[in-house]
């Protein structure tokens, strides 16, 4: 009998995290599909290697990225839902079973998320909240551990393979989803643990990578995301994280921003 929910967990080079991640997942509630992502650290692989002789589906692709992983991890996934878990990160006790007895019990929610304990270079806890169209589109605050339903993921074509910077496919997903299907639910409790890491892709995004990221989503959602409300959106960013003046300079002033670059005195900061 097949399983009503695969757990599907892109691998690149974390071998020395995945065994931690699989702690308290129940093999029987679930489907565990792991994607090797073109891993080339020996330690991975060989961890990789040995959780399939021991009964784990693995399946390896070339390093083709976060969503790749994750859409050729759900194409042979058998569960009627999906939770993505990356491989640094672990689900509580708990999770599959709350979040199936959900979607079982109400044909109009197709994703349940919750909240997240931190640890790692961070600890504390993360409370999404409710959901909020309007919020969402300002930033992610669902993280990519939630539940969902496999046919939206097929009616809507999966995650964005083509997003200019990775790590924002499940931001991209939850709006499209949000715009085209709806049907959010919130647990207001922690039922993943969240590994908080100084260095992840997310928190070391540079400016320009993360204005292209805005541009490609103003244009893929043009009618519901307009050139204004993304404008505004970078200059709210940019102000929480002390870069309005740059991006202003950079927008507004191009050859006067340019020059002073040239010479040294303007130096944007690395991090969004």
């Amino acid at each position: 009998m097949a399983a009503k929910i695969s757990i599907v967990i892109p691998c690149y080079n974390q071998g020395h995290f995945i065994k931690e991640a699989l702690l308290n997942i129940d093999k029987s509630l679930c489907e565990v599909v792991i994607v090797n992502d073109g891993s080339t650290d020996v330690k991975t692989i060989e961890v990789l290697a040995g959780l399939e002789k021991e009964g784990y589906r693995v399946i390896s692709q070339k390093n083709m990225g976060l969503g790749a992983a994750r859409n050729n991890g759900i194409k042979v996934a058998s569960g009627k839902y999906i939770l993505p878990l990356d491989s640094d990160n672990k689900i509580k006790p708990g999770y599959i079973t709350e979040a199936v007895h959900i979607l079982d019990n109400n044909e109009k929610i197709n994703v349940v998320y919750a909240d997240a304990e931190y640890f790692g270079d961070k600890q504390g806890m993360f409370q999404s909240g409710e959901f909020n169209l309007q919020r969402l589109m300002i930033e992610n605050y669902i993280d990519a551990c939630a539940v969902y339903r496999k046919s939206v993921w097929e009616e809507l074509g999966g995650y964005d393979e083509k997003m200019p910077v990775m790590g924002y496919e499940d931001w991209d997903f939850w709006l499209r989803i949000a715009f085209y299907k709806g049907g959010f639910n919130y647990i207001h409790k922690p039922l993943f643990d969240y590994r908080y890491s100084n260095a992840s892709m997310i928190r070391t995004v540079k400016a320009e990578d993360y204005e292209k990221v805005m541009n490609y989503v103003g244009k893929k959602y043009g009618q519901y995301l307009g050139k204004e409300y993304l404008n505004k959106l970078i200059y709210y960013k940019a102000s929480k994280k002390g870069l309005a003046f740059y991006i202003m300079l950079r927008s507004g002033f191009p050859r006067l921003h340019n020059l002073l670059r040239k010479m040294g005195i303007v130096k944007p900061k690395d991090v969004i």
